[in-house]
Parts: C-alpha cells; sequence; structure tokens
C-alpha cells in the first residue's frame, strides 16, 4: 500500500529536489506550501531561487495528471496539492500556516490512511507527534558528523619502515584500508621518537612522505594536522578540499595563504583568488546596511581582511620573495585584482576558470548549494571548503544536515578530493580555553 508524505514547506526550501525522494509513494503538498513558496518565489536568496525551481517542477507535472488526483512523477510516485479540512484540530490554531499544513496530514490519518509528516521545523514535529501522526527529518542527506571522515589517521609502525619510507620515498601499504590522498601518521613503537607524515596513493597501494617543512606567504604549519592541510593546500592535482575544525585551527588563514603563494607566487598557477562566504549573521541580525555591494561586503567580510592583513604583515617580516614590500596591502590587492570578494549570493550561473577559490563558513551551507558552488569550477579551478560543523547559524542545518559534513562524506574516495580535520586550535591561549571548556 502506497504511503503519503506530507512535506512541509522548509524541506522544500532545504533541498527542492524533495519531490523526488519519496519513490513509488504519494507525496502530499498542502496548498499552504504552494502559497508560501509564492511568497518566497520574489526573494533574491536561495529560499527564492529554489521556491521558483519547485514551481517550476510541480507546473511541468500538471501535463502528467490533474494535481488534485495525483500527477506522475518520474521516480514512480505521485504528487497531490491537497486542501486543509474544514474541520479544526484540537487545541490548534487554525490560521496559522503551519497548522493548515498539519492539518492535511490529521484529516489523512483520521481516513486511515498511512501517513508522514516530513518536516525539519522541529516545532512542527512536536505538534504532529502529539496528533498521533508519525514524523521525520528530512534525511536523504545527512550523514553522522559523530563519525565523519577524519582524512588522516595514526597508525603503529616500526623504526626500520619509516627509514625505509623516507629513504625509498614510498612504503606499501598492509593491513589496513584507506582513501584516496588520505594522510597518515607513521609513529615507530620500538622508537618513540621516529615517526613519519605521509599521504596514500591508491593506484599503486603506496604511501608517500610529504615535506617536512612547508610555507606560504611566511605562514606554517604549527602541528602535524596543519602540516597535512598544507600538502592538500599546495598540491595542483587535488581540485577540492575539505577543511573542517573548531574555531582557532587555522581553516581560513591557511587556505588563504596557499592561495596567494599560488596566485602571486613562482609558479603562478591560478589567475585569481575568489573568496565567498555566506550571509547569514551570527545572532541578531542589524538589517540592511548602506552603500553599495562591495562597501555591504566588507562588513560581512572582515574576518577574511583581518587574515589577509595578518598574512601580509607575515610575508614582509618573513621576506618572502618578490612580495616582501611594504606597498603590500590588502587594498593594493583588491585594487589589482588578485583577489576577489563575492557572496555567494552572486555565485549561481558563473563559470569560474583558472581561479583558487575559498568558501568560508561552509557549514551554513546546504547540501544542495555546495553542489551548485563547485559546480561552478571551470577548468583549472581549486576550491576549498572550510567551516566548522559545530557553529552553525542556519535554522535548518545541524552537523550532520550541511553541505560540508555532506561533501567530506560523499567525495572521500574520489582522487581529485583531500579533506584534513583539524582538531588543535593555535590561535591563542585562550582562544584554546574558550573552546575547551565553555
Amino acid at each position: 500500500m502506497k504511503k503519503n508524505f506530507v512535506l512541509d514547506t522548509n524541506v522544500l526550501i532545504h533541498n527542492p529536489q524533495a519531490l523526488l525522494s519519496f519513490a513509488d509513494n504519494n507525496v502530499v503538498l498542502p496548498v499552504t506550501v504552494i502559497e508560501e513558496l509564492d511568497h518566497f518565489k520574489i526573494s533574491p536568496d536561495k529560499k527564492g531561487m529554489h521556491a521558483r525551481q519547485v514551481l517550476r517542477e510541480i507546473d511541468d507535472l500538471i501535463k502528467k495528471g490533474a494535481l488534485d488526483k495525483g500527477a506522475r512523477m518520474s521516480n514512480g510516485g505521485t504528487l497531490i496539492i491537497a486542501f486543509s479540512p474544514k474541520d479544526r484540530m484540537p487545541d490548534m490554531d487554525s490560521t496559522l500556516a503551519d497548522n493548515k499544513i498539519l492539518s492535511v496530514a490529521w484529516d489523512l490519518q483520521r481516513k486511515k490512511q498511512p501517513v508522514f509528516f516530513i518536516s525539519k521545523d522541529i516545532n512542527a514535529r512536536i505538534k504532529a507527534e502529539a496528533l498521533g501522526i508519525k514524523t521525520a527529518d528530512y534525511e536523504k542527506q545527512k550523514v553522522e558528523y559523530s563519525n565523519l571522515y577524519r582524512g588522516w589517521r595514526e597508525v603503529g609502525s616500526t623504526k626500520e619502515e619509516i627509514n625505509r619510507l623516507y629513504l625509498q620515498e614510498r612504503l606499501e601499504v598492509k593491513g589496513y584500508a584507506l582513501f584516496e590522498n588520505e594522510h597518515v601518521f607513521l609513529k615507530a613503537a620500538d622508537d618513540p621518537s621516529s615517526s613519519a607524515a605521509c599521504r596514500y596513493h591508491k593506484a599503486e597501494n603506496i604511501l608517500i612522505p610529504i615535506k617536512k617543512e612547508f610555507s606560504a606567504m611566511g605562514i606554517r604549519p604549527l602541528n602535524v594536522e596543519q602540516r597535512f592541510a598544507f600538502d592538500l593546500l599546495l598540491n595542483d592535482d587535488i581540485k577540492l578540499v575539505t577543511l573542517v575544525g573548531q574555531a582557532g585551527t587555522g581553516k581560513t588563514l591557511m587556505a588563504i595563504a596557499c592561495a596567494l603563494s599560488k596566485v602571486m607566487g613562482k609558479d603562478s598557477a591560478y589567475e585569481r583568488l575568489l573568496v565567498a562566504r555566506p550571509i547569514i549573521p551570527l545572532g541578531k541580525d542589524i538589517g540592511y546596511l548602506p552603500g553599495s555591494k562591495e562597501k555591504k561586503l566588507t562588513y560581512w567580510m572582515q574576518p577574511i581582511y583581518d587574515n589577509l592583513e595578518y598574512i601580509l604583515k607575515r610575508s614582509i617580516s618573513a621576506k618572502v620573495n618578490g612580495l616582501a614590500t611594504s606597498d603590500l596591502t590588502v587594498d593594493h590587492l583588491m585594487g589589482s585584482d588578485v583577489i576577489e570578494i563575492e557572496a555567494l549570493t552572486y555565485i549561481r550561473g558563473r563559470s569560474i576558470p583558472n581561479q583558487f577559490m575559498i568558501v568560508d563558513e561552509a557549514q551554513n551551507l546546504t547540501p544542495h548549494e555546495v553542489k551548485t558552488i563547485v559546480s561552478r569550477a571551470g577548468e583549472g579551478t581549486k576550491i576549498i571548503l572550510t567551516g566548522d560543523p559545530g557553529q552553525i547559524d542556519n535554522p535548518y542545518l545541524d552537523a550532520d544536515s550541511n553541505g560540508l559534513s555532506y561533501t567530506v562524506e560523499r567525495l572521500k574516495e574520489h582522487k581529485i578530493f583531500g579533506h584534513a580535520l583539524l582538531t588543535k586550535s593555535e590561535r591563542s591561549e585562550l582562544a584554546s580555553l574558550a573552546v575547551e571548556e565553555l
């Protein structure tokens, strides 16, 4: 017997492909959902984009059947548009949009039909459960953050094996399985002072030692995790890198430093550095900001400017060849077109070739948004996604459902992908204390 899945508006805003996630069953959209999508469609942000996409798909389905009786979808399921029943649910304000949506599921349950209410709104799910309706979050694109792929592991070894690794610059992997580009920290059981950092090469099933010293614009790794990150960031064969870590682990700083060294360094592997962030405020928003788009972006991108200023000071003090001049300022870089700062709102539709692109705070993006961004990459472009799934400001995402976590798990077996989980805060003693104790 077919099941009826009543979808809340937020599910479709989260993922416009959700209509096709319930094969061979009935997808029921209350007419209130259509009204809310109509309200969102004029919005210039992702809500408007997703609302318009869903409405277009529904319009296409009209050709395949009447929506009140059910229109066949490509996955074998049926889409039905339903109206709220005339009867009121007990102790519920029937004028609220959420309750109108919920009343459709309640009416199906009264008719003894198998029904599930799917919503990303916890409060709506609580009310549904109170009415005896089976509920669920939309979990098609969820992963278990607690078991998220780390990108590196520590493995016991011997001093003889480590010496052979450095001598032959390769070591065959035996007794354990690794993912492509996964890093390994070998530690000799017979000599605690003997260790090696290396990366896995799947085609030959070998470990290759990575450099002992990295430097980009005067910035150097301070721990082995950061060495792994530098190895991925500076490798042009790895086109997509994810850096996950708590505050102060150096994700953004390392990404920008390595990007500048690749754009402005001797090899000039990329034409430009493109930095983007989702515009989601922490805490209460301050409302509309004055000025042009560039002026408005300055407020949202201040963390990027802070990192740039720090990197440039370090490059001057470190006397980086060809770059260590007092004229090298953030304003100079912005004016010379070396760096482009962009809001993710304006990324859709672009083609981005031969650029080093950093997407900061990527934990606030949905899987669909990450897909949209990465699919903008043209020939020769490298993309870095950084973020902390423990600090999410998007009300409909969590550590398991955000686009950053999802990307890590989905791409971990691919040759052009690399990942590093950073756990040690290096910002300051105070920052480390706050992360650990507060």
